[in-house]
């Protein structure tokens, strides 16, 4: 997309609290406290710090986070009751999302009531937490599934009590990028409320999801590093502050130069690896072996790199391999003054695809060295004789 950045996104994260709700992962206290400084280094706009009802070490950790980072808001999830609101208060946050269910499945499963009833209970517990001097953000979880209508009415009842933002979750994956669109276009003339789209990655899709929500009107991004989260994941946050200005015609205010430190610390602490191809922050991502493409790259860089690596702090890089052509095998040698032109650079390159073969790998630019210098070595010797 062409032309000058329309409007600014909020980047709402929540790694600590959704992040962490991925089977297996636990994060320490001090590992909370460096993802969360990350985070505001970052330029993230929101932190959403944990969820005070898990019981006293929860609250001291979201409480920890909340009396030192600067920058961001710094939220507590609650559920639709005064107890969780306690609980926050208790951790000391100034601002809470409280979530409650939109779609009539999970009214009757969870709460065992239908939209009139959940309207008039998040106007209790709503009110109770603004009485209590706290800013609100109304959850909507499973808003996928809802009937538009019912969250009018329930989003109706929180706007008269003064929150500051809907948050519609696509709790399960459900959405495609084209019914997203509609129901957040649909959504606007239901609210005009700030609406936040949280969505869940189930069928690959919570990055496209997320922009196409903003397309049609949404103003706050849900991620979460490295797409971190429950079963699938969420929307990861370096997609999407990377992916905005390119898709949506919107700019966040995050540093795209601490996206790879960011990503690292998270992975860090949920004891896992960054996959090598993962976009924004795999370690292969500017990566080129395929002869056709080094040899365009060497002649002008965009010719297949569409994503410029300065802009996160990174460089391109070539290697060596079975798909490499002679364009590569010079412009390696040729850093270290080894020139390998005609007979020479195709004996080389022959050499390099069966070891590459052999060993199903790459081959050290070392090594290349040394096989160009066997083959002129050689190529000396016949002409000597």
């Amino acid at each position: 997309m062409s032309g000058a950045v329309s409007h600014r996104i909020e980047i709402n994260d929540t790694t600590l609290r959704d992040g962490e709700q991925a089977p297996g992962v636990v994060f320490t206290l001090p590992e909370k406290l460096a993802i969360a400084r990350e985070l505001a280094l970052a330029g993230a706009d929101e932190i959403e710090a944990g969820t005070p009802a898990m019981g006293d070490e929860e609250v001291e950790a979201i409480a920890a986070i909340a009396s030192e980072i600067r920058g961001p808001r710094v939220t507590a999830w609650c559920r639709l009751s005064e107890a969780d609101v306690d609980a926050a208060l208790r951790a000391g946050v100034s601002h809470v999302n409280i979530s409650a269910p939109m779609s009539r499945l999970q009214m009757r499963v969870k709460l065992k009531s239908e939209p009139d009833e959940v309207a008039a209970r998040v106007t209790r517990v709503i009110g109770y937490a603004r009485e209590k001097g706290l800013e609100v953000a109304l959850g909507g979880e499973d808003s996928s599934r809802a009937d538009l209508r019912d969250i009018g009415l329930i989003a109706g009842a929180a706007q008269k009590l003064g929150v500051f933002r809907f948050r519609f979750a696509d709790t399960l994956g459900l959405l495609d990028p084209f019914s997203t669109y509609e129901y957040i276009r649909q959504l606007r003339e239901v609210t005009d409320l700030a609406i936040e789209f949280h969505g869940h990655n189930d069928l690959g899709l919570a990055t496209a999801n997320t922009l196409a929500a903003i397309r049609a009107g949404a103003s706050h991004a849900s991620v979460t590093v490295l797409g971190l989260g429950e079963r699938a994941g969420n929307a990861p946050l370096e997609e999407i502050a990377v992916a905005l200005p390119r898709t949506a015609d919107a700019r966040s205010g995050v540093d795209l130069t601490r996206l790879e430190r960011l990503a690292g610390i998270v992975a860090h602490a949920a004891r896992d690896s960054i996959p090598r191809a993962k976009p924004i922050v795999g370690a292969d991502i500017f990566t080129h072996e395929s002869g056709i493409h080094v040899a365009g790259l060497l002649s002008d860089v965009r010719t297949y790199q569409g994503l410029d690596p300065v802009l996160l702090g990174r460089r391109h890089k070539v290697v060596i391999g079975k798909h490499s052509g002679l364009a590569a095998i010079k412009a390696v040698c040729g850093a270290a003054g080894l020139n390998v032109e005609g007979p020479i650079g195709a004996a080389v390159l022959a050499r390099v695809k069966a070891i590459a073969k052999l060993t199903k790998s790459l081959v050290p630019e070392a090594r290349v060295r040394q096989l160009a210098r066997e083959e002129l070595a050689r190529n000396e010797m016949s002409e000597t004789v």
